[in-house]
């Protein structure tokens, strides 16, 4: 099969478009034909100086398709089927061998590209909000990046809970759009001062929950953001920076911060994340929660896709397609 690998972190010029050998199907797994792969800021990040695990290395942790091949011991999926699933690593390519259990049947009639883009960002943003986050109808949330994949995700979820959204984004044009997906307000953080908005914005409350995906110095923001007692999700390194919270600003606010990590949760608590999962893709497939895809590009461009994802110009997904 073909697939972008690389022999060596960097940036995206690193990928080589090559031949490799066809993945296998285990006893309790599957191997599907790959249609459409979500890159997720993991997958940017761990090219750009992450571990190796072997070289030639495929990067990647979500994509859907196909499937063509099925272990022994499963019996509840078959060939022909269309899944959507999770690994380590490994969806960049033309073929994926996955446990079984990794997979979420894609429903009939919903479109593959936009399914391949729900288990990662939207089981975070749910988290982010819900679980760790403890959001209750009437709360202000403040979502960092609302352009991005966990951004989007999170507007969309705040909002259908019934939460006051103020989101950020590098241009008055992106906060436009994120009005369609439940921005109640936006603050372009490039000319705006991010506390004094979120302040101005809530009458001088401040925020009650930030789902903060950039860390580094947006962390900064966050905190100085919240209200008394306020909470911030912290969930990602998306600005590549050292993260170094205010720690004497949370301490004063009597505020805190969880770090959210969705793989852990994947491994650790299946029987909660599989059917938060599952119903996360049952909303998309039907249209009540929507999956914004800025562009596609052929698996052979990978390293044209994740360049124009470094560039801070997409809004939403970057889909690649063997």
């Amino acid at each position: 099969m073909k697939a972008a690998v690389y022999y060596r972190t960097g940036p995206p010029s690193v990928f080589q478009y090559e031949e490799v050998p066809d993945p296998v199907v285990r006893p309790r797994g599957i191997v599907f034909k790959v249609e459409a792969i979500s890159i997720e800021g993991g997958d940017v990040l761990h090219r750009a100086g992450g571990e190796l695990v072997g070289t030639p290395h495929i990067v990647g942790y979500q994509a859907a398709g196909t499937i063509v091949a099925v272990g022994e011991a499963v019996t509840d999926r078959f060939v022909g089927q269309k899944v959507v699933a999770t690994m380590p690593n490994g969806s960049h390519a033309e073929y994926a061998s996955v446990p079984s259990i990794a997979s979420y049947v894609v429903p009939d009639d919903a479109d593959i590209h936009a399914i391949a883009c729900v288990p990662v960002a939207f089981g975070t943003a749910d988290d982010c909000l819900f679980e760790f986050g403890h959001l209750i109808r009437g709360e202000t949330v403040l979502v960092q990046a609302g352009a991005g994949g966990v951004g989007l995700a999170a507007v969309q979820l705040a909002k259908r809970a019934g939460a006051t959204v103020l989101a950020t984004a590098s241009t008055d044009e992106r906060l436009e759009r994120l009005r369609e997906y439940g921005m109640d307000y936006g603050i372009n953080y490039v000319d705006k001062n991010l506390a004094g908005e979120a302040f101005r914005l809530t009458e001088g409350r401040g925020i009650d929950l930030v789902v903060d995906p950039v860390g580094g110095k947006t962390l900064e923001g966050s905190v100085a953001a919240l209200r008394y007692r306020g909470r911030i999700t912290w969930v990602g390194n998306a600005g590549r920076e050292e993260a170094l919270p205010d720690v004497r600003g949370i301490m004063q606010k009597n505020a805190s911060i969880t770090g959210v990590y969705f793989g852990a949760e994947f491994a650790q608590n299946p029987a909660r994340t599989r059917p938060l999962i599952e119903g996360l893709i049952a909303d998309v497939a039907r249209g009540d929660l929507k999956v914004a895809i800025d562009s596609t590009f052929p698996l052979s461009e990978a390293a044209a896709a994740h360049a124009h994802i470094e560039s801070r110009q997409a809004f939403g997904r970057v889909v690649l397609v063997p």
